[in-house]
C-alpha cells in the first residue's frame, strides 16, 4: 500500500478504463499542502526513500532521499522568510533542472508563496514583462553567464524586485550566494500559524502562446493532486522506480513530470541536466538514470529515429509517453520497431493536468490522443456550445457542471487553474455557460477515441474543405527527407487558402524542384489529394516557443508581409 496516494484515493486499482472513469475519485484535504503532505510526509514514513537521481552532460551522478529534500527544503525555508518573502509573495526561479529547482519549490510552497518558473531561454523583453506583470519580489536563478547578463540589464526595468540570488560557484556583485546562507541555515522550520488553504495560490505559469502577449496561468494548492491521473494512469510510475521526462524547469511540463503526482505516488524523478540537448547525450544519460518510465516531447521522438538506436538499451523502459505535440503515426513505428517502446500520447495545457490520454489499460491507437480522463467532462463543442457527434470536429472543452467563472475563485476540479491573473476579460471569453474551452480542434471516432486536428486558428480552409495540419504533417513524416515540418494557410484569391508545408530536411537531403514534386506526390497518396501542399518552403529551423512548440502563426505573419 502506498501510505501517500491511499490518503488521497478511496479507491487506487481499477479493472479497466470505463471502471476507472466511472469511479476513479480524488479526496482533497482543505488545508492541503503539497511539501508537508507529500515530501514531508514520505520523509517521515523513511527518510532514506530514494527521490531524486539526477546527472548531466559531463555524466556526473547525484542521489537525493526525501529526508534530505525535507532538511534542504526547510533550511531554504527559514532563510526565505529571513529576506522577507511571505505568504502571497512572488518569487521567480530559473534554475534549469538543477536539484535546487526542488527544493526552492518546496520552500516557497512551505511559506504559502507563489512560484512563477522561468526558463533559461527568456530574452530581456520576456524577462521585464514577467516581472513586472507579476510583481515579482525575488529572482533565484543559475549561474549561467548568459542568463546573468540578461537579468542584470533587465534589473533597472523591474521595479518591485528586491533580492536577487544565485546558486552555482560564481556569484555577481549584488547577489545572494543562496547555496552559501541555506549551508548556514537552521534546519528546524516551524510552518507559519496561517499555513495554505487549497484554493490559495501557489503557482504561475506564462503561458508559451502561439500569439499575443503570454498570460498568466494561475494554480493553487489542488495542482499536484491532479497531476495523480497524470503520473500513475498515464505515465504509469512505480513507487521506487525512476521516471524522466525531459524538460526544463520553467516549463508546465515539469509540473506534470518532474515533481508532482510522481512524489506522490512515490517514484523516484529521473533529471538530465544538460546545457544543449542532443540525441546521443540523451540516450547516454538514459543508460545512466535507467528510467523505467519515459515522457518526452514529439520532437525528441522525431529526433531520435534518425540515429542508429541499436547500441542503447531500452529494455527497462516499461511505459514511454509524450505530449506537448501530438506524435505521428509514422513516428510512433518507427520508435516501436527500433526500440521497442510503446508510445502513448496524452493531452492538456498549462491550464491543466491530462485531460486525455491512451491510459495505461488502452489500445495505443497511433495518432490518437486516447480517451478522457475523468473529473473533467471532456467533450468537444461546436461554434454554438452544442455537443459535436462522433466524427466530427470540435473545441477540445471541459463541461464539468458547477464551474464559475474562474476569476471570481471557483475551480472544484484538482489540476484545473484558477484562471489567468489580472486578466478577467481573457478568463472569460475562455469559459461559456460553464464550459472551458481550450481552444484545440478534434475528432472523436465511434470508441471514443480522441484525435487531435489543431489549433483552432491553425485549421486550414481551402475550397470548401476543412483541413487540420497535423495530418499532412503525419504525411509529410512518412518520408525519408523530413526531418520536421510545419503545414500553415496561405490566402489564395481562387481557393480562400492552400496548404503549405515548412520543411527541415534530414541529413544528406539536400532541397529541389525534384524533390517537391516528391513530397506533394506522397502525401496525395497517403491521405486525400486535396490536402496536399501546393507550397513547400525548406528552411534550417522552424520557429519554435520556449517551451519547443512550434509556431506556426510566426510562419504564417512571415508569409503575409
Amino acid at each position: 500500500m502506498n501510505e501517500i496516494l491511499s490518503r488521497f484515493l478511496p479507491r487506487i486499482d481499477f479493472e479497466d478504463y470505463e471502471d476507472f472513469f466511472e469511479n476513479y475519485r480524488c479526496e482533497a484535504p482543505e488545508n492541503f499542502n503539497f511539501a508537508y503532505d507529500v515530501v514531508d510526509e514520505w520523509a517521515r514514513f523513511d527518510p532514506g526513500k530514494p527521490a531524486l537521481l539526477w546527472t548531466n552532460d559531463e555524466g556526473v551522478i547525484k542521489q537525493y532521499n526525501f529526508g534530505g529534500m525535507k532538511r534542504l527544503s526547510d533550511k531554504a525555508a527559514n532563510v526565505l522568510l529571513s529576506l522577507g518573502i511571505a505568504k502571497g509573495d512572488v518569487v521567480m526561479l530559473i534554475l534549469k533542472q538543477r536539484p535546487e529547482v526542488w527544493v526552492m519549490m518546496l520552500a516557497l510552497e512551505k511559506i504559502g508563496a507563489v512560484c512563477i518558473p522561468g526558463t533559461y531561454q527568456l530574452t530581456k523583453k520576456d524577462f521585464v514583462y514577467r516581472c513586472n506583470t507579476a510583481e515579482v519580489k525575488m529572482i533565484i536563478a543559475a549561474d549561467d553567464e548568459d542568463l546573468l547578463s540578461t537579468i542584470t540589464a533587465s534589473l533597472p526595468e523591474c521595479g518591485t524586485i528586491q533580492h536577487k540570488a544565485i546558486i552555482g560557484p560564481v556569484i555577481p556583485a549584488g547577489f545572494i550566494d543562496l547555496q552559501k546562507v541555506i549551508d548556514e541555515a537552521p534546519d528546524r522550520f516551524s510552518p507559519p500559524p496561517e499555513g495554505t488553504r487549497l484554493r490559495e495560490p501557489m503557482l504561475i505559469y506564462f503561458s508559451s502562446g502561439t500569439t499575443g502577449m503570454p498570460k498568466m496561468v494561475l494554480h493553487d494548492h489542488s495542482l499536484p493532486l491532479g497531476h495523480i491521473v497524470t503520473a500513475k494512469y498515464w505515465h504509469d510510475v512505480e513507487n521506487g522506480k525512476v521516471h524522466l521526462t525531459q524538460t526544463d524547469s520553467g516549463w508546465a511540463k515539469f509540473a506534470w513530470g518532474k515533481i508532482y503526482g510522481q512524489w506522490i505516488c512515490g517514484a523516484v524523478i529521473g533529471v538530465y541536466d544538460t546545457e544543449k540537448f542532443t540525441s546521443q547525450g540523451f540516450l547516454e544519460a538514459i543508460q545512466r538514470l535507467k528510467p523505467a518510465t519515459l515522457c518526452v516531447p514529439a520532437t525528441i521522438y522525431r529526433f531520435l529515429i534518425k540515429e542508429d538506436l541499436s547500441a542503447y538499451d531500452f529494455s527497462f523502459i516499461k511505459s514511454a509517453t509524450v505530449a506537448g505535440e501530438p506524435l505521428s503515426p509514422e513516428v510512433y513505428h518507427q520508435i516501436k520497431n527500433k526500440t521497442g517502446m510503446e508510445i502513448r500520447e496524452g493531452f492538456g495545457q498549462s491550464e491543466t493536468s491530462v485531460m486525455a490520454a491512451c491510459f495505461k489499460w488502452l489500445p495505443v491507437r497511433p495518432g490518437s490522443m486516447g480517451k478522457p480522463a475523468p473529473l473533467f467532462g471532456l467533450d468537444l463543442l461546436d461554434e454554438s456550445g452544442r455537443s459535436c457527434d462522433d466524427g466530427m470536429v470540435g473545441n477540445i472543452s471541459i463541461t464539468a457542471a458547477g464551474v464559475p467563472g474562474l476569476s471570481t475563485g471557483g475551480n472544484p476540479i484538482p489540476g484545473l487553474f484558477r484562471g489567468y491573473l489580472k486578466d478577467d476579460e481573457i478568463t472569460g471569453a475562455s469559459w461559456s455557460n460553464g464550459s472551458y474551452r481550450t481552444g484545440d480542434m478534434a475528432w472523436r471516432d465511434a470508441e471514443g477515441y480522441y484525435w487531435f486536428v489543431g489549433r483552432n486558428d491553425d485549421v486550414i480552409k481551402c475550397s470548401g474543405y476543412r483541413i487540420g495540419p497535423f495530418e499532412v504533417e503525419s504525411a509529410l513524416m512518412e518520408h525519408p527527407s523530413v526531418l520536421e515540418c510545419a503545414v500553415t494557410a496561405v490566402a489564395d484569391p481562387m481557393r480562400g487558402q492552400v496548404v503549405k508545408a515548412t520543411i527541415v530536411l534530414a541529413k544528406g537531403y539536400g532541397g529541389s524542384e525534384a524533390l517537391i514534386k516528391e513530397l506533394q506526390n506522397h502525401v496525395k497518396r497517403v491521405t486525400a489529394p486535396y490536402k496536399y501542399p501546393r507550397i513547400v518552403e525548406f528552411v534550417s529551423e522552424l520557429p519554435k516557443t520556449i517551451s519547443g512548440k512550434i509556431q506556426r502563426n510566426v510562419i504564417r505573419q512571415r508569409d503575409e508581409t
